[in-house]
C-alpha cells in the first residue's frame, strides 16, 4: 500500500475550500443610462467557475423605500460556462437603487449542505447619492457604513453584519475579487480573504485593487431542507458588491 509523507498528507487535508458567492453585477455602480443590464449568477469570483444557478426566488431594486420585483423579467443566460441569469434594471431618476437577490436554495454535496446568499448591490444614478445606508430587511445581509460606490481603490469599507434585523458580534467575513482581470496569487491562501467583525458586528476591508469586490457574512439557519430523504442545514449568506474605482492621479 501506498503511503504519502505526514506533511504531504497535512498539506492536502489544510488546502482551502472554493468560497461560494451570490453575484449581482451591474455595469457599473455610477450609472449615467435609464436602464442598466445585470448579471445574477452563484459562483467561485476569483476563479471564474461558475455553478448551475436554478431560476432565483426574487430580485428586485428598492429606490427611496419603493421596492419593484423583477423576477419575471429576468432571462436565461451563462457565465464562465454554466447556468445565470441577466435584468435589465431601470433606473429613471437620480439617486441609489438597491438590487436584491434572494435565490433558490443550492445544493453542494462537497460540503453536504443546502447554500442560500441574500445579495445585495448598490447604484447610484446621474450622480445622486442618497439612501445609500438604505436597510432591506432581508432575512441576513450587511449594511453599509461606507458608501458603497465611488470609492477608490485602497479606501476603506465598513459595514455591519445583521442577522434577522440584529447585529452578529465577531461574524467571520469573506472576501473575493471579482476576477475579470485573470490576476494571480502567490498563495491559495489569498484567493479568499477573511476578516473579523467586531462585538457589534462592524467589519472593515481595505480593497487592494480597482474592481468588484464581494463580501460574505454565513451562518446556518435553525430549520433544514431534505436531501435524497435525509434533513440537511442551509448556509445563509449576507452578500454586498461593492465597485472600486482605480486612482488617476493625473
Amino acid at each position: 500500500m501506498t503511503r504519502f509523507p505526514l506533511f504531504v498528507a497535512a498539506t492536502v487535508l489544510a488546502l482551502p475550500a472554493q468560497a461560494h458567492f451570490g453575484l449581482l453585477l451591474p455595469a457599473t455602480s455610477l450609472a449615467e443610462t435609464r436602464e442598466m443590464p445585470v448579471s445574477i449568477a452563484f459562483l467561485h469570483p476569483w476563479e471564474r467557475e461558475g455553478m448551475t444557478m436554478e431560476a432565483p426566488q426574487n430580485v428586485s431594486i428598492t429606490f427611496e423605500g419603493e421596492t419593484t420585483d423583477l423576477t419575471g423579467s429576468l432571462t436565461s443566460a451563462t457565465l464562465f460556462g454554466d447556468q445565470a441569469w441577466e435584468v435589465t434594471v431601470p433606473l429613471p431618476r437620480p439617486g441609489v437603487h438597491v438590487l436584491s437577490l434572494t435565490p433558490t436554495p443550492y445544493w453542494e454535496p462537497d460540503e453536504d449542505v443546502f447554500i442560500q446568499h441574500f445579495t445585495k448591490t448598490y447604484i447610484a444614478a446621474f450622480g445622486g447619492d442618497e439612501g445609500w445606508d438604505a436597510e432591506l430587511g432581508l432575512r441576513t445581509e450587511i449594511v453599509p457604513l461606507t458608501r458603497p460606490f465611488a470609492l477608490w481603490e485602497g479606501n476603506l469599507f465598513q459595514g455591519i453584519v445583521k442577522r434577522d434585523g440584529a447585529a452578529v458580534p465577531f461574524a467571520e467575513v469573506e472576501v473575493e475579487y471579482f476576477n475579470d482581470s485573470g490576476a494571480g496569487t502567490p498563495s491559495e491562501l489569498m484567493i479568499t480573504q477573511t476578516v473579523k467583525a467586531d462585538q457589534n458586528g462592524v467589519f472593515s476591508y481595505s480593497a487592494p485593487a480597482a474592481g468588484w469586490w464581494g463580501f460574505a457574512a454565513l451562518s446556518t439557519a435553525e430549520e433544514t431542507l431534505p436531501q435524497d430523504g435525509v434533513e440537511k442545514e442551509i448556509e445563509l449568506g449576507a452578500v454586498i458588491w461593492v465597485e472600486f474605482q482605480a486612482w488617476d492621479a493625473k
